[in-house]
């Protein structure tokens, strides 16, 4: 192997030990810094102090220790230029032909409560950056790890070749880059996000966001669309994009869209439950004893919507339930794992695409749960973020408004309604009985066109709505949306409340002989 130099100085030390341990048997020479040169000396590798290898000493608190001349001409000179060598071995500067560098935990500090502004400042790297940056630049002479994730590859073609190939040169270059963007954006976030008394908005003067490409899609929305997925650099457990495809076709743009609206719905509930999703839109929800129940009632609601659909469980399918559901057409179906008995049912099926989800486990919060904690939507050269809408309601949250009060079978279902109506484009009305859906009229610019469509939906199922539920994403305007629901059977109803004819749609509820609650929150989804 040619002679080659190694400089290594990280602040996350995972697998460090062992890396340099590797290139010392490659006969590599070894510069560091601080904290990792002291590692690797008292492991009894022989190390140079940078300070030593650049004469002059770390300062102002360890601030100022690589950036200088020796170590970024080290870095920078290109090996194919004969003025650039000529130039460096005038100034007596070696070339480093592998950096190792990871940054100062600024994203970590600032995640922990009650970071102050002189901690995110002291957490800013700026040497790390510097050198980064100056080895992924000249990325066909200067191998750059920026995480431990790719040591073992690059010590692979040492090992075998004496030196890196071009190919893995460019994709560390690349990577190292990238890693660079999303340290800055934070920063930039943190810092833009303060204000004059120490708190944080949630929304910072600049917003900078970074995703990682999952895959390419065939297509977008239509045909002569172009598309791809991305991930958040973290995403939540339990989110759709940390979901496992153990078969069919690669999924699609479409398929990704309804799989995020059903997999977010079916996570809402405690119960063994199933949530079947056409084109956005909930068209059966149900919640049972187990999933087999569960999706029976759930087809009920809408079986010509069902067709061709996207399939939720929050619980594992079994063989039951996959006997139930082979028999239908289904695009995607998603659970958090899948028997051998029903995975073997399914296989004949190649096209179906299954998808396994580990649901969350632990904690209270909305992302915990596997919830974006923000919401975004592209518009024309510009984007609206908000926080996302993660309010979970209570029954003791409920207020009777109306002199007949619900039943606790009728308060059940209710919740439930409640919970589906949030998944259901606006206007939504959605009928329930019995812990499944029975009508769900969704997306149409009037509230009452909905309440008619969804009891049409009913009626062509062949189901009831006399004692029925209804849930309304937003309150009535005026008593005709409340008495189309009256006549649809209705019994009870959940709405948000707050309009000026409130009084109006009451008395209305009340001359009908129709309990309602108020919840004081809206659930539009657009």
């Amino acid at each position: 192997m040619t002679h080659l130099t190694a400089l290594i100085s990280v602040s996350d030390k995972t697998g460090i030990l062992e890396f340099a341990q590797a290139l010392h048997a490659l006969n590599v020479k070894l510069l560091s810094t601080g904290g990792t040169a002291k590692l690797l000396a008292d492991a009894g590798l022989p190390v140079t102090e940078v300070a030593e290898h650049t004469g002059f000493p770390e300062m102002l608190d360890g601030r100022v220790k690589t950036l200088h001349p020796k170590i970024h001409g080290g870095l920078l000179a290109r090996r194919d230029l004969p003025e650039h060598v000529a130039a460096i071995q005038a100034h007596g500067i070696d070339t480093i032909d592998i950096l190792a560098v990871n940054l100062y935990p600024f994203e970590a500090t600032v995640a922990k409560p009650g970071c102050t502004l002189e901690d995110a400042i002291e957490n800013i790297d700026i040497g790390g950056p510097a050198m980064v940056r100056s080895a992924a630049k000249n990325w066909k002479d200067v191998t750059v790890l920026t995480d431990a994730s790719q040591y073992a590859g690059v010590l692979a073609e040492l090992k075998a070749e004496g030196k890196t190939s071009d190919k893995t040169r460019f994709a560390c270059s690349v990577a190292a880059f990238n890693r660079i963007a999303q340290y800055d954006a934070a920063i930039s976030n943190h810092l833009s996000a303060l204000a004059e008394d120490g708190t944080l908005s949630a929304f910072p003067a600049q917003m900078n966001s970074s995703f990682v490409k999952v895959q390419d899609l065939r297509y977008g929305e239509n045909s002569h669309q172009s598309a791809a997925l991305y991930r958040d650099l973290h995403p939540a457990p339990g989110s759709l994009v940390t979901g496992k495809q153990l078969q069919g076709k690669e999924l699609s743009y479409n398929n990704i869209a309804d799989a995020d609206a059903a997999w977010e719905c079916v996570k809402s509930f405690e119960l063994p439950a199933c949530v079947i999703v056409k084109h956005a839109n909930p068209c059966g929800v149900a919640v049972a004893a187990t999933a087999a129940e569960a999706y029976a009632k759930a087809f009920k609601t809408d079986p010509t919507s069902a067709f061709g659909g996207i399939i939720a469980f929050n619980q594992v399918v079994d063989k039951a339930a996959a006997e139930l559901v082979v028999k239908q057409f289904v695009e995607v179906l998603m659970a958090p794992g899948f028997t051998e008995e029903a995975l073997a049912i399914f296989a004949p099926k190649a096209n179906v695409r299954l998808l396994q989800i580990a649901l969350p486990t632990g904690g209270t919060t909305p992302w915990s749960q596997g919830r974006n904690a923000m919401d975004s939507k592209r518009v024309g050269s510009g984007i609206l973020i908000q926080s996302a809408d993660n309010h979970f309601l209570q029954k003791a949250d409920l207020k009777v408004v109306t002199t007949l009060q619900p039943t606790a079978q009728q308060l059940d279902d209710l919740m439930f309604a409640w919970t589906v109506g949030q998944y259901v484009k606006s206007n939504a009305i959605v009928f329930c009985a019995g812990g499944m859906t029975l009508g769900v009229g969704a997306g149409q610019m009037s509230r009452i066109d909905s309440a008619r469509i969804a009891a049409i939906k009913a009626e062509n199922a062949g189901l009831s709505l006399t004692g029925s539920v209804v849930a309304s994403d937003a309150f009535f305007p005026f008593r005709d949306g409340l008495d189309v629901l009256a006549d649809a059977g209705a019994s009870c109803v959940i709405q948000p409340g707050g309009s000026m004819r409130d009084e109006e749609v009451i008395a209305a509820a009340n001359e009908r002989g129709v309990a309602m609650v108020f919840t004081g929150v809206r659930h539009f989804r657009h």
